[in-house]
């Protein structure tokens, strides 16, 4: 190991070429995964300071708190990041549906052979 992110305790995220990480979120409760996004140094900053997740909207290009129009938000309980520092594992209660769509995880299908199937 050459890189002191492998081994070292001090916080050093690894942003890609466009300043983002991979962010997973998985309901505290239940261990489902709720959602994959971005998150910049602002939205990883603002995640830590408020308790409250935040993300950079790559198609809007900007930060944005998750909920911040729907009500929905996701309460940060616990914060991981892996082991090179290139993404984020959020631990959350969620408020609501996690998926734009307002299914409950944004993870509501199967692929099977070349469709979907709604996950029951």
């Amino acid at each position: 190991m050459t890189d002191l992110r492998d081994s070292t305790l001090a916080l050093d995220p690894k942003y890609d070429a466009n300043g983002l990480i991979t962010a997973v979120a998985t309901d505290r409760a239940t261990g489902a995964l709720l959602m994959v996004a971005h998150m910049n140094a602002a939205a990883l900053a603002a995640t830590i300071g408020s308790g409250q997740a935040h993300f950079w909207s790559r198609s809007r290009a900007k930060l944005w708190k998750k909920g911040e129009t729907s009500g929905h938000v996701l309460t940060v309980r616990d914060i991981r990041i892996d082991c090179d520092q290139d993404a984020v594992w959020l631990i959350v209660d969620p408020a609501g549906p996690a998926c734009h769509t307002g299914a409950p995880s944004c993870f509501y299908r199967r692929i099977d052979g070349d469709r979907l199937i709604p996950v029951e």
